[in-house]
């Protein structure tokens, strides 16, 4: 029996400026699992943006999700009145996806 080997894309080397251009443009949408996040977290769609414009990037909990054959990129910062967030996006074809929102002041 043949051994299936999966390859795992190289990280996005240029991924943070993707992040803030599809922040800017509005050019991102949250999944259900984010969209609960939020409601239950109390976040807003400013304060998530603003994050990702602004903050940084956690290199370490970036995580590949092999049953979606992508990169999840973890992005951190505070909000404008100071809340500590981490925001958590990856990318399909054409949009950038919010994947879920970690308050880290709880």
């Amino acid at each position: 029996m043949a051994k299936i080997l999966h390859f795992r894309p190289v990280k996005d080397k240029f991924v943070l400026s993707k992040i803030r251009d599809s922040a800017s443009s509005g050019n991102y949408i949250p999944v259900e699992h984010a969209k609960q996040r939020l409601h239950e977290r109390e976040v807003t769609d400013p304060e998530v943006r603003y994050v990702l414009k602004y903050g940084y990037r956690e290199l370490k909990k970036d995580e590949y999700k092999p049953e979606h054959k992508a990169w999840n990129y973890a992005i951190s910062g505070k909000t404008i009145d100071g809340r500590k967030l981490r925001v958590i996006v990856s990318f399909d074809e054409n949009l950038m996806l919010i994947i879920t929102v970690i308050d880290l002041e709880k």
